[in-house]
């Protein structure tokens, strides 16, 4: 607990990739359509993909948001991989935040054809995130949390307006910060078992002004996992700033995974 509340992390700048996509995204004859599995991260809900979910679906895509119980490493990879393990067609797994451990660590299941990071971590095997934050300066963030007596992490009313959201309205962070989900503090000492963007195409969605993972650090996670990037100046929360640019990358990978663009 004492080692996440005094992580470090930095900030840094790419420049800004556009990915764009035109027309329903199908599967090739006989095959099925693509399914988007969206993982969402710490002080939030499956409904933080509110703004992306309708574009997905726009585009003939299946979307499934798993609710994470937030508990633990393990708990929240077998909520995921009860969600994979239902489908049957290609998957693209998209984890924002702390949900980047999930996916790396779930995505090496069959159906998972590609992965989507989203302001997000992209561990190595056997990295946490107190590991992967070491060497980096402490971003703002982190100084609006709230502990409880068993050691579930919240974000002050003030820290999710004005650190974690604050490109969004403030009807919005208000909404946000009453119907976040708290984390168990021990999750960000948790080491991943696996790697699965060593294996899987990955795109890497990097939020310019975070004020909770430093930019600096999503920056070189995308680049250790030669993922394609874009970035965009955004707070942590590009899905809901930013959400036509962070499901146009969605789209792109689920073209990828499909077969439709190699």
């Amino acid at each position: 607990m004492k080692s996440f509340l005094k992580l470090p992390v930095a900030v840094g700048v790419i420049g800004l990739t556009a990915l764009g996509t035109s027309g329903p995204v199908h599967a090739a004859a006989g095959s099925e359509k693509a399914t988007i599995v969206l993982v969402h991260g710490a002080f939030a809900d499956g409904s933080s993909w509110s703004k992306v979910i309708p574009k997905l679906q726009a585009k003939g895509l299946n979307v499934i948001s798993v609710q994470n119980p937030l508990t633990s490493l393990a708990d929240d990879v077998a909520a995921t991989r009860r969600v994979l393990d239902m489908q049957t067609g290609p998957v693209v797994l998209v984890g924002h935040s702390w949900g980047g451990l999930v996916i790396t660590d779930v995505g090496t299941h069959e159906r998972v054809k590609s992965l989507v990071y989203v302001a997000s971590f992209a561990p190595s095997e056997g990295q946490s995130i107190t590991d992967m934050t070491k060497d980096y300066p402490r971003p703002s963030g982190l100084d609006h949390l709230i502990v409880d007596k068993e050691g579930f992490i919240t974000m002050s009313p003030e820290g999710i307006s004005k650190h974690f959201a604050q490109d969004l309205p403030e009807a919005e962070t208000r909404l946000m910060a009453v119907t976040q989900g708290p984390i168990r503090g021990g999750n960000f000492e948790e080491k991943v078992t696996a790697a699965a963007w060593r294996g899987k195409p990955s795109w890497f969605v990097v939020s310019e002004k975070d004020l909770m993972i430093q930019p600096a650090l999503q920056k070189a996670n995308a680049e250790q996992i030669s993922a394609r990037v874009v970035s965009l100046p955004a707070s942590h929360v590009p899905q809901l700033s930013k959400p036509s640019q962070v499901a146009n990358a969605i789209i792109a990978a689920a073209e990828v995974a499909v077969g439709q663009k190699q």
